[in-house]
């Protein structure tokens, strides 16, 4: 995540905290997704206790099918405030929300042991930008709250993801450093996260059953690109010659079948591209290429009826570091049509002229086509890799297992490869951090590839300085990286980013989920994933004497608690964006691996007799974080009006192709996010009867907002349908229906209307 937006986090200190978020608001912030904490290393010793369930609720009286699970699948509805909320990704303070292209959602995932419920399993998989230390708090305490029947749901087996969309409202998340750009902390955000977080993993756990989990693999090639192609090329070549690629195309998928029917609850995939097509300058909320991508395959199951009732595709995040959805490549936007340059991603002097093309980036819609295409083409490969799972697959069969820890980055002593002891650092993020990336390019005169001193205005050392200048040490520590923000150790008004880091491992059988809390890079992602299996191999942790079964394993995150980038250590020394954006200096990857790699053992059918200590706690900051966003103080419809009137009507009859539009008197969404329901919805007459056939959660219903007077607290709100005859829609009358809220002026409930526009027929 994070892009532009240096100036802001800059050009703070010492003034006081209101001064300090004035002047990053003001100036912006390079891209948010660095989270970082001091915290005592001290660990505890002891776990919680677990309750086992009794598995005769389950219809089990003993299992000797070793590929039997106990499975479940539930989705729920995340979307947040989506208007006048700052956007979670490209850290930019003038993106803020104007309104609705698609519906967030959390999809949740439940595997179990059939005669060991407490034996479990929960991935889920967030339309967010990341997963997040505030977040899993709440989540986790939601499911105490829940009742003894959620107690075996805990730290240590429930992992949160996110897509990486960077098209979702902000201001949810734990640390200072990213709610800077959000103005502070928006409660409302962040309970529409956990609540539907919880619903989500609710139902999965309601529709509990036993049944198989098969898995397959596919390459699909035209869906991401690298876009950091010159710092993976300082990776070995012996390295490389490894991998035909210089990203990870496959794409691996676990499928959920239901034993008793034979039906499919649900697939799970991970594969990496950025949630970047939807461009810096697009303000309706959506869940990106992820989203459309399992939007798409959901839809699909349904109207095939091949699945059971309910069924949930989740598209997770892999090794998305350095991977980017603009496939034909970064180009300079100056008028030359030129390369930029490879090195640096620059054109001419500076990058803001330097963008990553999506494969219709011609079209001027924000990304919007580039990203239904690249989430088009993530399902089209998916749905094919489905397809073939019925004669050509994995079963996995074995334990659920899974291990959960908190570790202090800030100071950590690992063995490197070479045999030496080398360190962690506390979090700092280099120059380069600022310059962006072709995604979404910085501001100022910042630029990538940024090794000694920083090829960029002296100001920016003074404004560092005045911040927090690093010591001596830690920039050793972090050499080669020229420190411009020391966020590690920052501690006014709080942590600005994390030093206390999640690790966490699941294994379903003989599948190994690493969930990583960063953006591994292509090749840092293989190291680590390559670790996992021949340490797993070593202890025939997947196979027996009998039976050799080679462990799978899988990446998956952002997850847990967001602490940016993870690249290799010859990435790192390049100082391109996603090495200046590693946060705990060049042998981070090394600790994960470390860490990850010893714990294994507690994954094995035999674990160590002994509870692994659960570290320290990270601090959460939800009771104590800022939030300078505006509440809405009331709504009023203009004079002569009243609210769901209809301003702009629309035409009698459209074609496949057009777009119908139709303008309402509005009121702010905020008063009710309408969660589980619709803001929009197209309706058609069938047989003399109005029936829905689209809402507010389909990517061609699009609900904009807009404020017409602020003192008056005046509003309208545009419907626009984007009608296309390729899926199946039929000819005949159809309209268009608001569903919105009010806030009485003087006080009172919030009040519901609805408008409802002309009839107009689809030739």
């Amino acid at each position: 995540m994070a892009r532009s937006h240096i100036a802001a986090a800059l050009a703070v200190a010492s003034l006081g905290i209101f001064i300090t978020l004035h002047l990053i608001l003001q100036f912006g912030l390079p891209n948010l997704g660095l989270f970082h904490s001091q915290q005592s290393s001290t660990e505890a010793t002891t776990a919680p206790d677990q309750v086992p369930l009794d598995p005769s609720a389950f219809g089990s009286d003993g299992n000797d099918d070793e590929s039997l699970y106990l499975l479940g699948t539930g989705k729920a509805d995340i979307t947040g405030p989506v208007v006048e909320i700052n956007f979670m990704g490209y850290a930019d303070p003038n993106q803020v929300g104007s309104g609705l292209r698609q519906r967030l959602y959390s999809r949740a995932f439940i595997v179990g042991n059939v005669d060991k419920p407490e034996e479990r399993a929960v991935y889920l998989v967030l339309d967010t930008q990341s997963g997040d230390t505030a977040v899993r708090h709440g989540i986790l305490q939601g499911l105490e709250d829940l009742g003894r029947e959620y107690i075996i749901y805990g730290k240590g087996n429930v992992a949160v993801t996110g897509t990486h969309s960077h098209s979702g409202p902000g201001a949810w998340l734990n640390y200072l450093l990213p709610q800077i750009t959000s103005k502070g902390f928006d409660r409302q955000s962040y309970n529409a996260i956990v609540d539907g977080a919880l619903l989500s993993i609710k139902r999965a756990h309601e529709a509990l059953a036993p049944g198989y989990l098969t898995v397959a693999e596919t390459q699909i090639h035209d869906a991401n690109v690298n876009r950091s192609p010159y710092a993976y090329l300082a990776n070995p070549e012996k390295e490389r010659a490894g991998y035909q690629y210089d990203v990870d195309k496959m794409m691996t998928m676990l499928k959920f079948q239901n034993a008793e029917d034979g039906r499919d609850m649900g697939v799970l995939t991970w594969f990496p591209t950025h949630g970047t097509s939807m461009l810096g300058n697009n303000t309706l909320v959506s869940g990106d290429n992820k989203g459309v991508a399992a939007m798409l395959f959901e839809k699909d199951m349904k109207s095939s009826g091949e699945g059971k009732k309910g069924f949930v595709a989740g598209f997770s995040q892999a090794n998305v570091g350095d991977t980017s959805p603009n496939v034909l490549g970064a180009y300079c936007e100056d008028g030359s049509g030129e390369k930029c340059n490879f090195e640096d991603s620059t054109c001419g002097n500076g990058n803001k002229m330097c963008h990553g093309r999506g494969p219709m980036f011609r079209q001027k819609d924000q990304g919007a086509s580039s990203c239904f295409e690249i989430g088009r083409r993530q399902y089209v490969g998916a749905k094919a890799l489905y397809l073939s799972m019925i004669t050509n697959s994995i079963p996995l069969k074995g334990p659920v297992r899974s291990f959960h820890t908190y570790r202090d980055f800030s100071n950590m002593t690992v063995r490197h490869p070479n045999g030496s002891l080398v360190g962690t650092c506390p979090a700092a993020l280099g120059y380069s951090f600022a310059a962006g990336t072709t995604d979404g390019p910085g501001a100022f005169d910042f630029k990538q590839n940024n090794t000694g001193s920083p090829n960029a205005n002296p100001v920016w050392s003074v404004v560092r300085n005045f911040l927090r200048e690093p010591s001596e040490a830690q920039k050793a520590c972090h050499a080669p990286k020229p420190i411009l923000l020391d966020v590690g150790e920052i501690e006014r008004p709080y942590l600005w980013t994390p030093n206390i880091v999640d690790i966490q491992v699941l294994r379903l059988g003989q599948l190994l989920i690493i969930v990583s809390p960063g953006e591994a890079t292509t090749m840092a992602g293989r190291r680590w994933k390559e670790s996992i299996s021949h340490t797993a191999s070593a202890l025939s942790l997947t196979s027996s004497e009998d039976d050799k079964e080679p462990p799978i394993v899988v990446l998956g995150g952002p997850a847990n608690s967001y602490t940016h980038y993870i690249a290799t250590e010859e990435e790192y020394h390049i100082q391109r964006y996603e090495g200046a954006s590693t946060l705990y200096g060049p042998h981070t990857l090394n600790a994960y691996i470390n860490i990850t790699t010893s714990l294994l053992p507690y994954l094995h059918l035999d674990p160590p007799n002994k509870h692994l200590p659960p570290g320290p706690d990270p601090p959460i900051h939800t009771n104590i974080s800022f939030n300078f966003n505006r509440k809405v103080r009331f709504d009023r419809p203009p004079f002569f009006k009243k609210f769901g009137q209809i301003l702009t009507d629309v035409k009698p009859a459209y074609h496949s192709g057009d777009t119908v539009t139709a303008t309402f008197v509005g009121a702010n969404p905020r008063n009710n996010l309408r969660l589980e329901g619709t803001f929009a919805a197209v309706e058609h007459l069938s047989h003399g009867k109005w029936k829905r056939v689209r809402d507010d959660s389909d990517w061609d219903l699009i609900y904009q907002w807009r404020r017409t007077n602020t003192v008056l607290g005046t509003s309208e709100v545009e419907l626009s349908w984007e009608v296309s005859r390729d899926d199946g829609l039929e000819g005949g009358l159809y309209r268009l229906r608001y569903f919105g809220d009010q806030k009485p002026f003087g006080g009172g409930e919030v009040e519901g209307f609805e408008g409802v526009s002309g009839v107009f027929r689809i030739e």
